[in-house]
C-alpha cells in the first residue's frame, strides 16, 4: 500500500512539473543560470560563450554565468548539461564535437536528440588547409598530385583522433584517393610550429592560430575549407573549387536541456538572435576566425541532423572507430 502512495505521489509531481515550469516561464530567470562549457577557459567556445552570457544577462535582466567542466574531449562537460534539470537554469555551449563524441567514443553519458533542445547556431569557424613552405606544391591540385605520386609519405597534424581538423583530412583522402599518415599533437599549434619547421607536411587548422604563421611566412596557405572563398582573403581559393562538394568547418551553437519550457527557450533564441544579426557582432566575432550565424531552433535541429548525417559517413568510409 505505501508502495501505491508513493508511485501515486511521483506521478502528481510528474504531472506539476510542466506547470511549474510554466510558471517559472512567466518571470524567467530569477536567479542565476549557468552555462557549461566542456573546454578550458580561453578557447574560442569560452569566449562565445561569456559573450553570450553577456547578451542574456542584458536582454533577460538576469545573472548568467559560465562554468567549465572540461575532460573526455568535452564528454564530461556535455554530460553534465544533459542530466540538469529542463528549467532553463542550466544551459550549453558546444562546438560540433557534441555530434562527433558519438562516432569516436565506446561510450558517451548522452544522446543528443533526447537530452538536448537546440536554440540556436552560433558560428562557423574558420579552417583552411597549409602546408610546410619545404614542400614542393602551391596549390591543391598540385598537394593532390604529390599524395598520389608518394602515397602514406605526407603528414598531417592533428590536434586528435576523431577531431574536426582529423575528420576533414580524411574527408580529402576519401575524395582525392590520396593516402596520408596523420600525427596527433596536444592542440592545434604544436602541429602548426611543426609544419612550419618541415616535421610534417600540413594540417587542415583553425583559421585563426594559422594565420600569425601565414602572414610570417612560416606556412604555405592552399585554400580556405569553406565551401566559397572568404571575404577577407578574395584571392585564397577554397578547397571546393578544386573538389566540388568539399566543406570543412566546424560550429557553435548553444543548447537547453530537452524539456525546458518553450517559452524559455523562445526567449534564449530571441535575446541571441537579436544581437547575432548585428553587424558589429559579426565583425567582433570575425576577429576570432568565426563567422557569425543564427535561425530558429527548428533550424538548427535540422542543420544538426545534416551535419551528424555527413559527418557519420566520412568517418564510417575513412574507418574511424570508437577508442
Amino acid at each position: 500500500m505505501k508502495r501505491l502512495y508513493k508511485a501515486a505521489a511521483a506521478a502528481v509531481v510528474l504531472l506539476a512539473l510542466p506547470a511549474l515550469y510554466a510558471v517559472a516561464a512567466d518571470d524567467y530567470p530569477t536567479r542565476p543560470v549557468t552555462i557549461v562549457v566542456p573546454f578550458p577557459p580561453g578557447a574560442s567556445n569560452d569566449i562565445l560563450a561569456r559573450y553570450e552570457a553577456d547578451v542574456l544577462g542584458r536582454a533577460l535582466h538576469g545573472t548568467f554565468v559560465v562554468e567549465n567542466k572540461t575532460g573526455a574531449g568535452g564528454e564530461i562537460g556535455i554530460s553534465y548539461a544533459a542530466k540538469a534539470n529542463p528549467d532553463g537554469y542550466t544551459l550549453l555551449h558546444a562546438p560540433s564535437v557534441i555530434t562527433l563524441l558519438p562516432f569516436v567514443m565506446k561510450s558517451v553519458s548522452y544522446d543528443m536528440a533526447k537530452d538536448f533542445t537546440p536554440v540556436t547556431l552560433v558560428g562557423l569557424t574558420k579552417f583552411c588547409l597549409v602546408v610546410s613552405p619545404s614542400l614542393p606544391v602551391n596549390s591543391v591540385a598540385d598537394l593532390i598530385a604529390l599524395a598520389k605520386k608518394q602515397p602514406d609519405t605526407l603528414t598531417y597534424g592533428t590536434p586528435g583522433y576523431g577531431t574536426p581538423h582529423h575528420i576533414f583530412a580524411e574527408e580529402f583522402d576519401i575524395m582525392t584517393g590520396a593516402k596520408m599518415r596523420q600525427i596527433s599533437y596536444k592542440g592545434t599549434l604544436p602541429g602548426l610550429t611543426d609544419v612550419a619547421s618541415g616535421n610534417i607536411s600540413m594540417e587542415f587548422a583553425d583559421l585563426t592560430p594559422a594565420l600569425p604563421l601565414i602572414q610570417a611566412g612560416k606556412l604555405k596557405l592552399l585554400a580556405v575549407l569553406s565551401p566559397k572563398r572568404d571575404p577577407d582573403m578574395p584571392d585564397v581559393p577554397a578547397l571546393a573549387e578544386t573538389l566540388p562538394g568539399y566543406e570543412g568547418q566546424s560550429w557553435q551553437g548553444f543548447f537547453a536541456r530537452a524539456g525546458t519550457p518553450k517559452p524559455i527557450v523562445d526567449a534564449l533564441n530571441a535575446a541571441l538572435v537579436a544581437d547575432l544579426q548585428k553587424p558589429e557582432t559579426a565583425k567582433r566575432f570575425n576577429t576570432m576566425g568565426i563567422v557569425a550565424q543564427w535561425g530558429t531552433p527548428e533550424e538548427f535541429k535540422t542543420f544538426i541532423a545534416a551535419q551528424t548525417e555527413k559527418w557519420g559517413k566520412v568517418m564510417k568510409a575513412a574507418g574511424i572507430q570508437p577508442q
